[in-house]
């Protein structure tokens, strides 16, 4: 069976316009890293924030990957830094959704540190692990941010509190591990460095004069181009700032700026892209600087090949996808030395490093490579190299899967875990079935004691496990439960005679091996108790239908959706759990429930012995609202 995985990413939805305020690169890890692992042979559901009326419940994304968009605060666009108060909601309906389709996930993949919230409540409810990418941590973002930083304060415990309880830790590239280790004192063995990647099916090199001719760009121009979400940490301003030095020096010189529609006009958060605007127009750029706008994915590889250098200087990267895509299209790439950008970018081979918020800097490599055009091309094939051999999403997923496969054998290897999960379905189990099957495990004892007090018999029967469970309920009821000096009962377990059992099978058929004792021993007033966890085998449907036929009252002891037993006796008692092993574990108790009931109802009684003294407290243990069948209600009045 395929393992089944949880993606949480609480923001940031595969489905969602990439380049909007809220939406960029974690959307496309999600995105590509569910869809590279479904290859592998996973099953992926990617749990998301709704953020729109339009969007379907379930939207199934790629062969093995649905998205399921999970109902939080209103279906609308929320900015991510006031969507905490909404995830447990999140949390709520996602568990709704898993045990509405009976669902069972072998490992939570939580992206972001409110997935990871989620993931750590799921984790304590359902005892799924999990493992989690933060793609950014709250306590290095407040040092960059500061006040501007609009967070809750609560943002770096619950994130301590996440690392504590999650099986591994992806750090996205060195710098983000030594956060981890420095801010949040993780333990290093808990830390697995796994880079993002890029989609070579999307970018890849094409030829720089057509991409030109296509976007309506000359093509003599030196073109310079910055890509990606319009926030503050990006450094947007400082690449326009930088440029304005440059057309000092390069006449020729153009630049680009893809992304960045504010989206959510009225906000309380400063419209970036306006202010971008403003900035290149008091630096006199405005008609060398082009604000391209939003473009599809499948678009933006013309961008990468048609530009000559490739600029990001963010204050603070985790990671930082666009200067992978810009590689491998052979674009070089100039970039801050920070986070997952100096870890991608070789300085010197694939491009160039700059300190953050260094305007002169930048403009001072973006003038020296472009005016060496030996060297960018060289930069240019070292660039289309280093991304196919190191950064390819299926390259990550495969590190990906490894990883999960460790958290599985770790799983496996648990005693503890699986110890620990185990008694608490048993408890949960047995709680449901208290709350669920009170009522009609007492109707099944007042069926079993009135036959046995008019002088009927018991039989039972049941395969595997179950014919154990035949076998305990005879002996108890041949011989004693709780009250030592009571007389033996009539009952005979049909499993136990290897004698019949082997000689029909043999001869006739295992199918008729209960049917052929019931009709053998069976008389009308009898009780049949059939245990069966599924309630399809076929030797207990038979011996049902015998036992009607013979005038023998049936109670069916069954689990799942009771099968094709249930409904065809007088009482059904059907276990609420899918989990064979739990409604054995159940059916033990209906055992010793049964005969304590039993004996308390024709045992129990005060010195005088009458009839009245005997039901008494058989009416007392009785629930009053339980609707006895006709003969039983007779037998004991309507009272």
């Amino acid at each position: 069976m395929n393992k089944r995985i949880a993606f949480i990413s609480d923001h940031a939805s595969p489905l969602a316009v990439l380049g909007s305020i809220d939406s960029g690169g974690q959307n496309v890890y999600v995105a590509e890293l569910a869809k590279r692992l479904a290859e592998t042979g996973l099953l992926v559901d990617v749990y998301t924030r709704k953020d729109s009326e339009s969007l379907h419940h379930v939207v199934d994304y790629a062969p093995g990957v649905r998205i399921i968009n999970i109902q939080a605060g209103p279906e609308k666009h929320i900015a991510k830094e006031f969507l905490l108060e909404f995830m447990g909601d999140f949390c709520n309906h996602m568990l709704k959704f898993i045990e509405s389709q009976e669902l069972t996930y072998d490992l939570i993949h939580a992206n972001f540190f409110m997935s990871g919230l989620v993931a750590m409540q799921l984790k304590a409810k359902l005892n799924i692990p999990f493992v989690i990418t933060f793609h950014a941590l709250g306590k290095v973002r407040k040092l960059h941010q500061k006040e501007a930083d609009k967070f809750p304060e609560e943002r770096g415990a619950i994130e301590s509190d996440i690392a504590r309880t999650a099986e591994r830790i992806i750090a996205e590239c060195p710098q983000d591990r030594d956060d981890l280790i420095e801010h949040y004192q993780v333990d290093p063995d808990k830390i697995t460095i796994i880079p993002c990647g890029y989609n070579p099916d999307q970018f890849y090199p094409v030829d720089k004069a057509q991409c030109r001719e296509r976007l309506g760009l000359q093509p003599n121009d030196k073109i310079i181009l910055q890509l990606g979400r319009m926030v503050p940490r990006k450094g947007v301003d400082n690449v326009i700032e930088a440029f304005a030095k440059v057309c000092k020096e390069i006449p020729n010189a153009k630049l680009l700026i893809v992304g960045g529609e504010y989206i959510a006009a009225g906000d309380a958060e400063q419209d970036e892209l306006a202010e971008l605007k403003k900035l290149a127009a008091t630096l006199n750029v405005s008609d060398r600087t082009t604000f391209v706008g939003q473009k599809d994915r499948d678009v933006l590889r013309y961008y990468y090949n048609a530009a000559d250098v490739f600029v990001t200087t963010p204050w603070y990267e985790p990671f930082g996808i666009t200067p992978l895509e810009a590689m491998a299209c052979g674009t070089p790439v100039i970039g801050s030395d920070v986070g997952g950008i100096k870890y991608s970018v070789q300085p010197g081979i694939t491009g160039l490093l700059v300190p953050p918020k260094r305007s002169d800097a930048l403009a001072e490599k973006i003038i020296s490579l472009i005016q060496d055009e030996k060297r960018c091309n060289q930069m240019s094939k070292n660039a289309i190299a280093h991304a196919a051999n190191h950064f390819t999403w299926r390259g990550i997923a495969s590190k990906m899967a490894d990883l999960y496969q460790d958290c599985f054998l770790n799983r496996d290897l648990d005693s503890s875990s699986i110890i620990s999960q185990a008694f608490r379905e048993a408890s949960e189990i047995s709680l449901r079935s208290e709350k669920e099957l009170s009522g009609v495990i007492a109707r099944a004892a007042d069926v079993i004691s009135y036959a046995l007090k008019k002088g009927s018999k018991i039989l039972v029967c049941g395969n595997g496990g179950s014919a154990a469970e035949s076998q305990h309920l005879v002996a108890e009821l041949v011989g004693r439960f709780e009250i030592p000096e009571r007389p033996g009962l009539p009952a005979l377990s049909l499993n136990s005679d290897t004698v019949i059992l082997t000689a029909w099978a043999n001869d006739f058929g295992f199918d008729q091996v209960f049917a052929r004792q019931v009709q053998a021993y069976g008389k009308p007033g009898d009780v049949l108790i059939s245990f069966s966890t599924s309630g399809n085998s076929e030797n207990i449907i038979n011996a049902i239908s015998a036992a009607k036929d013979a005038g023998i009252s049936c109670i069916n002891l069954l689990g799942k959706d009771g099968g094709e037993a249930a409904g065809t006796g007088l009482i059904d008692i059907i276990v609420p759990s899918k989990s064979t092993q739990r409604i054995q574990e159940v059916h033990l108790q209906l055992v010793h429930l049964l005969c304590t009931l039993v004996e308390i109802k024709l045992f129990k009684t005060r010195p005088s012995a009458t009839f009245e003294a005997k039901v008494a407290p058989l009416r007392q243990v009785r629930q009053s609202e339980t609707e006895l069948p006709v003969p039983i209600a007779k037998y004991y009045g309507n009272s």
